[in-house]
């Protein structure tokens, strides 16, 4: 990205003025490196956000930043409904609270090391994955109802989970304010068997050993050490949140010029906040929310039962849950008032710091734990966050790495079967049910995750706490 006419704030800090239909600044968190790498369509698409009705602040763009559908991917964007404000099915995604949760075991890479490939091969049996992957749950019409409305409680209530599971979930494990009456035939047919997979794309079910500890104290305070094995589960709401992101995509749009709306693109669609489309979206936002949030309770299920069976007795407690594309109403303080705003997460992890009120309370004195995927074969991160995270981008940081090609670019440049071969050569097992997915995630086709964490470290929006390698990787 050429920066001519960025203003750099800080080491990790860029701005765009106001300009045009702009009603707040653009705001990059990068260093150097990662800002000028960022493409030409990161900046228009942050300049579009900025123009949206009842923003405030600024439009953000976390380190991990590329273009994505209307909001650029780690695209962070705050509303306020008594200003007008709007809500954007393009500032959330498709895949509605997609997010990651991580596990601790309490083992080690040598009590692994005997049993790796079988239990590889077990949880690849086991964990459906893959485009159009189903589980053997069936939901009828009330379990339906009931799994939108409840979340992971719901799940936690039909026999998948402890209850000691849901004070480690973001939201305590229910989405408040789902309607699930605003969820299309369509969408519920498509989630009606998929429950418990794992899906395709990015998404994984990793085992991973901490490999460097950044800040001992907050990592012991989580009861991690470095040598120790983590399951890391990335996923979301399935086809369910994609029907919803693509109907009310379409309805806004349509709606647009009823609503006095002029949008500087198509994918930017919306509807104002206190409008019946925009509360009907929200109410079908949280019951998707609570889809996912339940899909990975019934995944940690699973995979705790095929770990039992290698580890007899082992108990694996949940660390934490969080997501990464939402839109949740908070309260922050902007020059100095508290305000209720509504925040959009595009590819962007909530990042509360100590303290904070919605913590359990052994997280309130380090923060909230922010998981950091890597893709296939890189590393990934354990961050906290922090009290001035809220000053600089909503209590907001980044999710992963950031893809630095297209899943296309990566297929012409990568073989999978040779990417799975290598991968093994350096001790990470991975189990897939297709080359092309393995080539499409290839390692090299994502941002150096490192450098990203590195600077949402300088920047403030959150702090290093680990790092983590994988050691077995299954993915759809």
């Amino acid at each position: 990205m050429d920066t001519g006419d960025w203003i750099r704030r800080d080491t990790c800090l860029w701005e765009l003025p106001p300009s045009g239909a702009m009603r707040v600044p653009v705001r990059i968190h990068a260093g150097p490196a990662l800002m000028e790498a960022m493409d030409e369509k990161v900046r228009q698409q942050a300049a579009n956000v900025a123009c949206l009705p009842g923003i405030v602040g600024a439009s953000h763009v976390m380190p991990d930043g590329h273009w994505g559908y209307g909001f650029p991917i780690g695209g962070v964007a705050a509303f306020d409904g008594a200003r007008g404000g709007v809500v954007s099915a393009g500032g959330v995604g498709f895949d509605v609270s997609c997010g990651v949760r991580a596990l601790r075991t309490g083992l080690t890479d040598a009590a692994l090391d005997p049993v790796r490939r079988e239990l590889a091969d077990a949880l690849q049996r086991e964990i459906p994955a893959g485009v159009g992957s189903q589980g053997s749950i069936h939901l009828d019409g009330p379990e339906m109802r009931g799994m939108l409305s409840g979340g992971a409680r719901w799940a936690v209530q039909s026999g998948w989970g402890a209850a000691a599971d849901l004070e480690r979930i973001e939201e305590h494990g229910r989405m408040e304010g789902a309607d699930p009456g605003a969820v299309s035939e369509t969408a519920r047919q498509r989630q009606r068997d998929a429950m418990g997979t794992l899906g395709s794309g990015n998404h994984y079910l990793e085992v991973q050993e901490v490999t460097r500890v950044v800040d001992a104290a907050i990592a012991a305070a989580w009861g991690l050490r470095r040598g120790e094995l983590v399951v890391m589960i990335h996923c979301g709401s399935r086809g369910l949140g994609h029907q919803i992101g693509t109907e009310f995509l379409q309805e806004m749009l349509a709606s647009a010029p009823a609503h006095g709306l002029h949008l500087p693109d198509r994918e930017l669609a919306c509807a104002p906040i206190d409008s019946e489309l925009g509360q009907r979206y929200l109410g079908a936002m949280r019951a998707a929310i609570n889809c996912a949030l339940a899909n990975r309770q019934i995944l940690t299920h699973l995979t705790r039962s095929v770990f039992g069976r290698f580890f007899p007795g082992l108990a694996m407690p949940l660390l934490f849950d969080v997501s990464h594309n939402t839109c949740k109403l908070e309260t922050h303080t902007l020059e100095g008032v508290e305000r209720q705003l509504h925040v959009h997460r595009k590819g962007a992890t909530r990042a509360f710091g100590p303290g904070h009120p919605s913590l359990p309370d052994d997280l309130r004195t380090t923060g909230q734990p922010v998981l950091i995927g890597g893709s296939m074969g890189t590393a990934s991160w354990m961050l906290a966050g922090t009290a001035a995270s809220e000053a600089v981008a909503f209590s907001s940081a980044c999710h992963g790495a950031g893809r630095a090609m297209s899943r296309q670019q990566a297929l012409r440049r990568w073989n999978g079967r040779q990417l799975v071969d290598e991968l093994a050569g350096r001790g990470i097992l991975i189990r897939c049910r297709s080359s092309r997915e393995v080539a499409e995630e290839a390692p090299g086709a994502y941002k150096d995750v490192d450098a990203v964490v590195e600077d949402a470290d300088r920047v403030g929006l959150a702090r290093r706490v680990l790092r983590l390698e994988p050691r077995i990787t299954v993915k759809g």
